[in-house]
C-alpha cells in the first residue's frame, strides 16, 4: 500500500529550526522526524513513499541521495578509486520525492500525486507528527466500514502539568499528560482514490472543503488512537521529543 507524506509545508510555528530547513528535516536524536515516521510505518511493512515537497524540498532530496553514504561503513581505494559499502544498514524502502510546488496547500499536495496513486487504497499522513499507532489495526478498521476516508483521531496533549488534589494537599502531579478534551486530527489517514474528487485545485485545504464534504457525505469514519501521539508544531514540542529520544523513552519507536 503506497503513503503519502506531506512534507512542503512553511513550518512557521517552527521558525527558529525550519528558517534554515523544512519541517521534516529537523532532527529528534540524530536523524530527522521523518526518518522516524517512515520507520512506524516500515515496521508494518509499508515501504513504499511518496513525499509530497515544497519548501527547501532540495534538503530532503539530498538526504535520501546521501543516505547510504552517511549511513554505511565504507572503503575507498585511493588507488584504484573503487568504493566498497563494507557494512551496509540499507531500508527496503522506496522512496518517490516528488515536487508540489512552495505555494501549495494540503490538498493541493495530495491532488498532485493523483497519478501517482491510481486506484488504490493508500496511506497518508503529515511529515511533523509521530504515534506509537498500530498501522495494521487501522487499515483493519478502514476495511470493515467501506467508506471513502478514515482518519486517525486523538487526544490533545495537555498544555500544563495535571494536579491532583486532597484539600490543598497535591496529592499526584503528571507533567503535561496527554488528557485533553474532545478528540483532534493526528493525521494517519487511509484513503480511497475517489477522494480526489474532493479536492479542487492547489488552493485546497484538505482539512477544511474535503474533510467537511466527506463528513457530509458519511464517508469520513474516525479511529480512535488512545496511545501515545505527538505533534512538532513548537520549540516546546521538539525538545519534548528530543529528550524522550535521548532518554530511551520514545513511546513511538515500535521498530
Amino acid at each position: 500500500m503506497k503513503t503519502i507524506i506531506l512534507a512542503g509545508g512553511l513550518g512557521t510555528r517552527l521558525s527558529e529550526e525550519t528558517s534554515v530547513r523544512p519541517k521534516p528535516m529537523v532532527e529528534i536524536g540524530d536523524n530527522p522526524i521523518l526518518w522516524h515516521i517512515l520507520n512506524i510505518y516500515g515496521h508494518y511493512g509499508h515501504d513504499d513513499f511518496y513525499i509530497a515537497l515544497g519548501y527547501k524540498g532540495e534538503q530532503i532530496k539530498q538526504y535520501f541521495i546521501n543516505y547510504n553514504l552517511f549511513e554505511d561503513d565504507i572503503t575507498v581505494n585511493l588507488k584504484t578509486g573503487e568504493t566498497d559499502y563494507v557494512k551496509q544498514t540499507r531500508k527496503n524502502w522506496v522512496i518517490n520525492l516528488i515536487e508540489t510546488g512552495k505555494n501549495t496547500e494540503t490538498g493541493g499536495r495530495i491532488l498532485k500525486l493523483k497519478e501517482h496513486i491510481g486506484k488504490e487504497t493508500f496511506l497518508m499522513t503529515y511529515g511533523d507528527g509521530v504515534a506509537n499507532i498500530d498501522i495494521d489495526e487501522l487499515i483493519k478498521f478502514h476495511k470493515s466500514h467501506g467508506k471513502l476516508a478514515t482518519i486517525t483521531a486523538v487526544r490533545p496533549p495537555s498544555r500544563f502539568g495535571r494536579l491532583e488534589f486532597d484539600g490543598d494537599s497535591v496529592i499526584s502531579f503528571s507533567e503535561k499528560p496527554q488528557i485533553g478534551e474532545g478528540w483532534i486530527n493526528g493525521g494517519f489517514f487511509v484513503l480511497e482514490p475517489k477522494i480526489f474528487d474532493y479536492i479542487k485545485d492547489d488552493a485546497t485545504i484538505f482539512e477544511r472543503e474535503p474533510l467537511e464534504k466527506l463528513a457530509q457525505d458519511n464517508q469520513l469514519q474516525a479511529f480512535k488512537h488512545e496511545g501515545f501521539w505527538q505533534p512538532m508544531d513548537t520549540l516546546r514540542e521538539l525538545r519534548l521529543l528530543k529528550s524522550m529520544w535521548d532518554s530511551g523513552n520514545a513511546p513511538w519507536k515500535i521498530w
